[in-house]
């Protein structure tokens, strides 16, 4: 994992906190779509609500920062499965062969990392009010850790049918 960037202040602080939860809304929109694709509805169902909650941060991150200066945050960032533009074919390929168990290791990634960021900044920071924020954050991610690794925990892992794939 690449060393969490120095954020000094808040207002850096809400620049990364937006960018990941921004990803993070949408990636797991995109994975509850899959998950219904496939049939699992308990794994679309957890991804669904996890892509509220997401939406709901996001939002609430947005009007805290309502007419602040918040620094722009790199496209791709904070990406979860590509950092670049995505490769249509490539990215069809890799959701073609996702299993929940997958899906649910990469949600569970993304969230220890974010968890790791701002747990980081929470460590480091020396303003009282951003090391509170940075604790909030994080603790929010925890939740989240949590509902991966139970749904995790429940997901056998299913085998990859690779002539059904490649059209054997």
């Amino acid at each position: 994992m690449n060393p969490a960037p120095a954020v000094r202040t808040p207002t850096e602080l809400y620049a990364h906190a937006l960018a990941i939860e921004r990803e993070a809304a949408e990636r797991y929109a995109e994975l509850a779509q899959r998950m219904d694709d496939l049939g699992n509805d308990d794994v679309a169902q957890l991804f669904r609500r996890l892509a509220v909650f997401e939406a709901e941060h996001l939002d609430t991150l947005e009007r805290r920062t309502s007419g602040v200066d918040v620094p722009k945050i790199a496209p791709g960032e904070y990406a979860w499965m590509d950092a670049g533009a995505p490769e249509t074919v490539a990215r069809e390929l890799v959701f073609r062969l996702l299993t929940p168990r997958h899906a649910l290791g990469i949600a569970l990634e993304a969230e220890r990392r974010a968890q790791q960021f701002f747990a980081e900044v929470k460590a480091t920071a020396t303003d009282p009010a951003l090391r509170a924020l940075a604790q909030e954050m994080a603790m929010e991610e925890a939740g989240h850790v949590a509902m991966v690794e139970q749904a995790l925990a429940k997901t056998p892992d299913a085998q990859v049918d690779w002539a059904t794939i490649f059209g054997d």
